[in-house]
């Protein structure tokens, strides 16, 4: 086919696989520079493409994939058919999608072939084989469709009009800008056995507070407040003043921004983490159950992620909820991810 004058790429659903995929939606735009570049994903993640430049096109998708939410799924139809898209490019891997792009009249449908949705794309490529991280997933797709891959780094750009939303917010519930802002992202969608433990957090935060003088800003969304508050009520009255707790409080934009701010960020496996790594934030990523190999923080060139794990039998396990004791979460000392942020070197937490 020819060049396509305007490619609809439909997004993931989950925040931290959108961020993973920021490398081939930016392999697209390199590959179809006069195209029309539309976005099609959630209402939940849709907002971050605010942050990325090179999309001519954002589209709010309210369909959930259910058959009962009809009405939902024919005005995304409707929006989608609207585009006159020649070309979709599909890195969800579900049939909802492949099914939604070919309601909505889109000629060229090019995926993965999986979920029994073969028959509906135009190009259907094969899953690779083996484990690869999931950014190199989405670029595997690209790829096999043809188009170059370029950096596997993912480019959120702030502008300055949000990190100064940013700073007034902060600033509004007692941040003193002379001391250092350290966010801290202690939730995790995906399930309780992704959390490191409140306490252990609440730990770290005293010590920042304490000995670096910073401030520490807890994020998450409006679910992860239950979280935030027990890390906040853990700190004790020293530290409690320099603790802000913005959790369901941050619009995307607005947790970008407070990113961009920051000296450091502490995370689990979150979409948060992914985040703090596209606008460049310094990082300790704290991984449990899930593969670090598959969902590492991708940062960006000349910034520095810390990963750190705790090696026991039974992690990777991918569980929502831990069977067992959290073994792998409640190994990771406290005092490990404090030399983390700071740079000081307390040897490494020996395995199971």
């Amino acid at each position: 086919m020819s060049d396509p004058a305007r490619v609809l790429v439909l997004a993931p659903n989950w925040l931290g696989d959108l961020v993973m995929a920021l490398p081939a939606i930016a392999d697209l735009r390199r590959r179809f520079p006069a195209a029309e570049l539309a976005v099609a994903a959630r209402r939940g993640v849709v907002d971050l493409f605010q942050l990325v430049p090179a999309i001519d096109r954002v589209v709010t998708l309210e369909w959930n994939g259910r058959c009962r939410s009809r009405g939902l799924f024919r005005d995304d139809v409707a929006r989608l058919r609207a585009l006159g898209a020649d070309l979709a490019i599909l890195l969800p891997n579900s049939l909802a999608s492949a099914w939604l792009v070919t309601q909505a009249g889109v000629p060229e449908r090019w995926g993965y072939r999986s979920d029994l949705r073969g028959r509906l794309l135009s190009r259907a490529v094969s899953r690779p084989a083996g484990s690869m991280h999931q950014g190199a997933y989405y670029q595997y797709l690209t790829r096999e469709l043809g188009i170059d891959s370029g950096p596997l780094e993912p480019v959120l750009t702030v502008p300055e009009t949000v990190t100064s939303a940013a700073a007034r917010f902060l600033v509004e519930r007692g941040w003193d800008t002379a001391r250092p802002l350290v966010v801290c992202a202690p939730g995790a969608a995906y399930g309780s056995a992704k959390r490191w433990i409140p306490e252990s957090m609440a730990q770290v935060v005293r010590n920042l507070v304490r000995e670096r003088r910073a401030t520490c800003v807890l994020v998450g969304s409006a679910a992860d407040s239950s979280t935030t508050t027990e890390v906040r009520a853990a700190v004790g009255a020293e530290a409690e003043p320099h603790v802000i707790d913005a959790a369901g409080q941050t619009t995307l934009e607005m947790l970008a921004g407070v990113l961009a701010l920051a000296t450091s960020c502490v995370s689990n496996d979150s979409g948060a983490m992914h985040v703090a790594a596209a606008v460049g934030a310094p990082l300790v990523a704290l991984f449990g159950p899930s593969n670090e190999y598959e969902t590492a923080p991708l940062t960006r060139e000349g910034r520095r992620a810390a990963v750190l794990t705790r090696d026991v039998w039974c992690r990777p396990c991918m569980l929502r909820t831990c069977p067992i004791d959290h073994r792998c979460m409640k190994g990771i000392t406290p005092e490990r991810v404090y030399a983390a942020v700071t740079g000081s070197d307390p040897g490494s937490d020996p395995g199971d």
